[in-house]
């Protein structure tokens, strides 16, 4: 939906500029504004008060999702030998080792995660210039370089979302689709938003959580208040 349509601009006048939502009140505007005849995603941003050009300010980590993501991840799997068999098996879209470098080397980018055994990561950095700045290089903080790829690819298949600061401190994360219920796209953002506090870096000064958003793809911005995140974690905040 285009910014200019009057389908965009109807969606944004329900949008109170004034309010700060509560997380649920966010999540049934995000699906009262998602003017499309598409499933649209409903996607989190937000600023954090961080340095991310510090390493040790960056914020990056996985969630497994309670009620999944609303979309079958495509998922492929740097692996050789028993490693590829068994990823093969468990349901990667693509798996390889050089041949998937000089794939992606070529432009190919149809994928939403990729995995990697230890061995393989010499050569995927071949291609960390194309995968880093996407969000989609293997690392092993994320549980993307691993041996154990049959849990890797169920994890991403299932509903695993792997979020990280950028250059301007932003981070930003889906939480299912329009057509999940406010109160599952509300406790999937509660599991999301748990690992992000957890992974408050020590250093970090200041307010830690500056701004957040919730919209879906076709939709304007819904301001989230930022004071909310503790009720929620609690428990407390699905209700309101």
């Amino acid at each position: 939906m285009s910014k200019n349509s009057k389908a965009f601009k109807a969606a944004a006048e329900k949008v109170d500029r004034t309010k700060l939502y509560s997380p649920l009140e966010a999540m049934a505007l995000a699906k009262d504004t998602s003017s499309t005849k598409m499933d649209a995603t409903v996607e989190v941003a937000m600023r954090l008060g961080v340095d991310s050009r510090k390493a040790d300010q960056m914020v990056r980590g996985t969630v497994n999702l309670p009620h999944g993501t609303g979309k079958t991840a495509r998922v492929i799997v740097f692996a050789a030998g028993e490693k590829a068999t068994e990823a093969e098996a468990a349901g990667a879209d693509a798996v390889g080792s050089e041949d998937l470098i000089e794939k992606i080397q070529g432009g190919w980018l149809d994928f939403d995660a990729a995995i990697a055994t230890p061995d393989q990561m010499a050569k995927v950095g071949r291609v960390a210039r194309v995968l880093g700045p996407r969000g989609l290089m293997p690392n092993p903080k994320t549980g993307t370089v691993t041996m154990d790829v049959t849990k890797a690819v169920a994890d991403i298949k299932g509903g695993k979302v792997t979020f990280r600061t950028d250059k301007a401190n932003n981070l930003h994360f889906i939480v299912g689709k329009a057509s999940f219920t406010a109160e599952q796209l509300t406790e999937n953002y509660g599991a999301a938003m748990d690992e992000v506090m957890r992974l408050k870096p020590s250093s970090a000064k200041g307010k830690y959580l500056k701004k957040i958003t919730v919209s879906t793809t076709t939709g304007p911005g819904i301001p989230v208040d930022t004071s909310a995140i503790s009720k929620l974690l609690e428990g407390g905040a699905a209700a309101e």
